[in-house]
């Protein structure tokens, strides 16, 4: 992790500058810049290992042990220690250690989410799964790294380690591929264009200088010089420092960021691939329709028939998801279990059976209450029928889980009277409709990748707004999906030149996460090898924190490219000072010391104040910045090369002036000032391309005022403290030479910001 924090050509280009620099004598020049690259190295390592701890911080427990039948007594062994053959002894609560074919079940239900995203747990039975079956239809079988929920069963294990699911999944990780990030490609081609140009720059000088005859120490001074003036240190610092602020800023919206460059990738992600349950849904089953004459007979009857716990005053319980769904919309209704069982205690019952299909409960009232599935329960029905299949498959095709209640005398489960159908479903949060409507008008897809059946799944992209009106549902919402579903889709949008990210929770969802540009996790409900795979974790499990943390990676792009266009203006004005004045066979306007303290100070200090400007307030009403566009663009251009030779000609014209008023050592020092204030008034115009800075707001970035204020006093007392004057080898100045340079300084702003009035905007960035 601190190795990757060196792998960028600016640095090794520092690295470079430093070693020359100790090379030539220029002590000072070498630590600066070595400190420099320790300083970055160590806020990108400590912000990521603080990341990766809070990971941790998260595991979950797997299987630790696994209790198996062996030499006919039952004992319990490390689940590494798991074989072929092994007799599985299966409970509530267990986690499966391997793949196994079940011999024995009852009341089994397993979740199987970690694997095929299935939202509700799977009944388990002996019948035989047909040939070719999927994961989510193998009943007579589970699977390792799923989990027990109820009921009891034994299986005989036949396979294990990375010859299960699980391993095909592992298998699938290995194959997913990570790319680099937009940034850090972006970065690389900025980079590279800087260390050809610097070459270039100190080779012609050095050249030149040798060619008029001057001496190899001046003409190594000039390109040391030059070098400095060249490339701009605080530029890994102030990309590490962006993405950190991103990294605070997610945070604070339950983001957790393990990797500092995916800030910045989120903020020009396309499509968004991402689970249902839990992330788009509440992840709790709800009570959405009631069909009957009396409904409240028809909860009486639901809690009647009911083997959850929903204690008094509480909004969580214990069992079925479903069941609790019921009895929380009976408690609506005045409804409570445990009053009907105070008044009509349980004396018989019936399990619910995936064969049967249906429970039944027989109390003290006499009466025996039955709920099971709409086909089989009007099948032993006598009455309240009539209209009860049609009611119930408008329902379902609403992606409903539709349950059929009915009541009868006797012992047995027959001659019923029907009560009424329940309509029951995850509901979508209220804060993820209005996300995907967010993410719909800043030109992101959203792609639901469920593991839950079709309907169901088009049933809430319709009303998450996923899916509008009539447009086609394919490519949006994809049901029943396999790990090799998700990876294949993450890739199909990837091969059509969108940035993806992708959630899940699952184990399943793992290569997928691999493979996207940026692989999300659930920190809630996640599997540990989701997260292990993410770039991002999410605390609260919320496809609103999604979008949110959009904005803001949105912003950090804009506020390093804003610094990044700051940074090389400067750069430009040293570089072309120092280039005309030694193409002219003048002295050295400004020392090397004296450039590393401007691209030190005045340029990476505002520098890093820039990238703390809040996100733009219409950061999400434009489309997703092109994979191929470049970090700085024509515009960018246009203004780098327009501000850097608005201060060259400030700083040139002033420093000819001194010189022939005065002496080298005024004119040095009166150029330095010049330049250094003329950043510090063009930072705040740099906030924004087309506002002035009163239009932009001087009080939304309170750092920036304090860096701007403290630089211009800390370039005054270069000149006035002895020990530091003499070692920039300045003059002091006066009163009247300090005026001259803030008034020659505040030109290039005042020119800068009368163009943007100029141009009237209606608004912009």
């Amino acid at each position: 992790m601190l190795a990757e924090q060196f792998a960028s050509p600016v640095i090794w280009l520092l690295l470079v500058g430093a070693v020359v620099s100790g090379v030539l004598g220029e002590v000072a020049d070498a630590l600066a810049i070595a400190a420099i690259l320790v300083i970055n190295a160590l806020v990108g390592f400590f912000q990521e290992h603080r990341a990766e701890r809070a990971v941790l911080a998260l595991r979950a427990m797997t299987a630790p042990g696994a209790r198996v039948v062996r030499n006919g007594a039952q004992t319990t062994i490390a689940a590494a220690e798991v074989v072929p053959g092994d007799l599985l002894v299966l409970e509530a609560g267990d986690i499966t250690a391997a793949d196994a074919a079940l011999i024995e079940a009852h009341v089994l239900r397993a979740n199987e989410a970690p694997l095929t995203g299935e939202s509700l747990p799977v009944h388990k039975s002996l019948v035989a799964s047909a040939p070719g079956a999927s994961l989510g239809d193998q009943r007579d079988r589970v699977f390792a790294g799923t989990s027990i929920v109820a009921g009891t069963g034994r299986a005989i294990v036949t396979a294990t380690g990375m010859a299960t699911e699980l391993g095909r999944v592992a298998k699938l990780l290995e194959a997913a591929q990570q790319e680099a990030t937009p940034l850090q490609r972006r970065l690389a081609q900025v980079s590279r264009t800087l260390l050809i140009a610097s070459v270039a720059i100190v080779a012609v000088v050095a050249a030149a200088g040798v060619i008029r005859g001057q001496s190899v120490f001046d003409v190594f001074l000039a390109a040391v010089a030059l070098a400095v003036a060249a490339v701009p240190e605080a530029l890994p610092a102030v990309v590490t420092i962006a993405l950190a602020i991103g990294v605070r800023r997610m945070a604070v919206r339950n983001a957790l960021v393990r990797r500092l460059a995916a800030v910045e990738t989120l903020g020009c992600t396309a499509v968004i691939c991402t689970d249902k349950t839990g992330t788009l849904t509440t992840g709790v089953m709800t009570v959405r329709e009631l069909w009957g004459p009396d409904h409240g007979g028809l909860l009486d009857a639901a809690a009647a028939c009911c083997d959850a716990d929903l204690p008094d005053g509480s909004a969580t319980g214990i069992g079925d998801s479903t069941e609790l769904a019921l009895l929380a919309e009976a408690r609506l209704h005045g409804i409570e279990r445990t009053a009907i069982e105070r008044a009509r205690p349980r004396i018989d019952e019936i399990p619910f059976d995936p064969d049967r299909k249906y429970m039944a409960v027989r109390r003290a009232d006499g009466r025996i209450y039955v709920k099971g599935a709409i086909e089989v329960i009007t099948s032993r029905c006598t009455a309240g029928a009539a209209g009860a299949v049609e009611a119930a498959a408008q329902m379902a095709a609403r992606g409903l889980r539709v349950l059929a209640f009915a009541v009868g005398t006797g012992t047995e489960v027959a001659d019923l009277r029907l009560l009424g159908v329940i309509g029951m479903a995850d509901p979508p949060r209220s804060d993820a409709i209005a996300a995907v409507a967010a993410a719909h008008r800043a030109g992101i897809r959203t792609v639901m990748i469920t593991g839950d059946h079709l309907a169901t799944a088009i049933a809430i992209a319709r009303e998450l707004g996923i899916v509008r009106g009539d447009e086609p549902t394919q490519d949006v919402v994809h049901a029943r999906a396999t790990p090799e579903d998700k990876l294949r889709i993450v890739r199909s949008w990837k091969a059509r030149g969108a940035v993806v990210a992708m959630t899940g929770d699952g184990v399943n969802d793992a290569p997928a996460l691999r493979e996207a540009h940026v692989g999300i996790a659930m920190g809630k409900t996640g599997t540990e090898v989701a997260r292990e795979v993410s770039d991002i974790v999410l605390a609260d499990d919320n496809f609103a924190t999604i979008v949110e943390a959009i904005r803001e990676g949105r912003g950090i792009f804009s506020n390093i490219r804003k610094a990044l266009v700051f940074v090389l203006a400067g750069n430009v004005a040293e570089l072309a000072v120092m280039l005309i004045t030694s193409l002219a066979g003048l002295p050295l306007p400004l020392l090397p010391l004296q450039l590393l303290w401007i691209n030190l100070v005045t340029d990476g200090l505002p520098a890093l104040a820039l990238v703390m400007d809040p996100a733009d307030g219409d950061a999400m009403a434009h489309p997703p910045r092109r994979t191929d566009e470049p970090l700085l663009g024509a515009p960018e251009g246009r203004t780098i090369l327009f501000g850097g030779a608005l201060e060259t000609v400030a700083t040139l014209a002033v420093f000819a002036w001194a010189l022939q008023a005065r002496d080298l050592s005024f004119a040095r020092s009166l150029a330095f000032s010049v330049l250094v204030f003329s950043q510090m008034f063009l930072v705040a115009g740099a906030r924004s391309r087309t506002r002035v800075f009163w239009q932009v707001g001087a009080f939304t970035n309170l750092v920036l005022v304090a860096v701007i204020g403290v630089t211009i006093a800390a370039q005054l007392a270069l000149h006035h403290v002895a020990w530091l004057r003499g070692l920039f080898a300045l003059s002091p100045l006066s009163f009247g030479d300090t005026a001259i340079a803030l008034a020659i300084a505040l030109g290039p702003v005042t020119v800068i910001e009368l163009t943007k009035l100029a141009r009237r905007p209606a608004r912009g960035r």
